[in-house]
């Protein structure tokens, strides 16, 4: 997928959601590995409330490589 379509991907249904993932795919996106923009692209296929749910803290997410990558985008919004 390219950067510009990543890019729409980011733009979720809730500003929370919007405020993480648009600066991170600004800062590092291009950075990643082949593999973590797959998983990144995985996660933006995820819905709303789940991404709430595991970068809120509230669950977990059940996908080892998707709770990465979810740890990945909120360090880089506590940094």
């Amino acid at each position: 997928m390219n950067i510009a379509r990543v890019r729409w991907a980011c733009r979720r249904g809730m500003l929370e959601l919007d405020v993480l993932f648009q600066p991170f795919v600004e800062a590092q996106y291009q950075e990643l590995t082949e593999t973590d923009k797959h998983t990144f692209i995985r996660l933006l296929e995820c819905e709303d409330p789940e991404l709430f749910a595991w970068f809120m803290g509230h669950e977990v997410c059940p996908d080892p490589t998707l709770a990465d990558m979810v740890i990945k985008v909120r360090g880089r919004a506590i940094a």
